[in-house]
């Protein structure tokens, strides 16, 4: 079988992502077991200009840094080429992997989460954040 990587963005103008490096397991409650794909599970924020984030899940809040990867990885998504044999009228199928995005840093969340007795109200520079979500197939 043979697969080809392909990226459709052009050289040097693939998304950057980065990876979120957790100590420990984030678990979702019993109700959410089947629905897991783009579940928000967080938000993501870098409150300074400096390279810390917090991320806060429910009342919990880690502080983490950005910390580059020794090689950089990239994201593929996998399309499947469907072709016909004209001899044998057999379907053979080829995959082609493209590229969608390159990750060349993660944020590193290695303290213990701190617990927030309440919701935290953002503040201006705060309102930079992200939500985090699940992505699974």
């Amino acid at each position: 079988m043979q697969i080809q990587v392909k990226c459709s963005c052009g050289e040097e103008k693939c998304p950057e992502w980065a990876i979120l490096e957790l100590q420990g397991v984030v678990e979702a409650q019993p109700s959410f077991k089947d629905h897991l794909q783009n579940l928000q599970i967080g938000s993501l924020c870098r409150p300074t200009s400096q390279e810390t984030y917090t991320f806060t899940v429910g009342y919990h809040e880690l502080t983490g840094t950005k910390v580059p990867l020794k090689k950089p990885m990239l994201v593929l998504k996998k399309i499947k080429l469907d072709t016909e044999e004209e001899k044998d009228n057999i379907s053979s199928s080829m995959v082609e992997l493209d590229v969608i995005g390159v990750i060349r840093q993660r944020i590193l969340f290695k303290t213990r989460p701190k617990a927030l007795i309440s919701k935290p109200q953002p503040t201006e520079k705060e309102k930079a954040c992200a939500a985090v979500s699940s992505m699974s197939n």
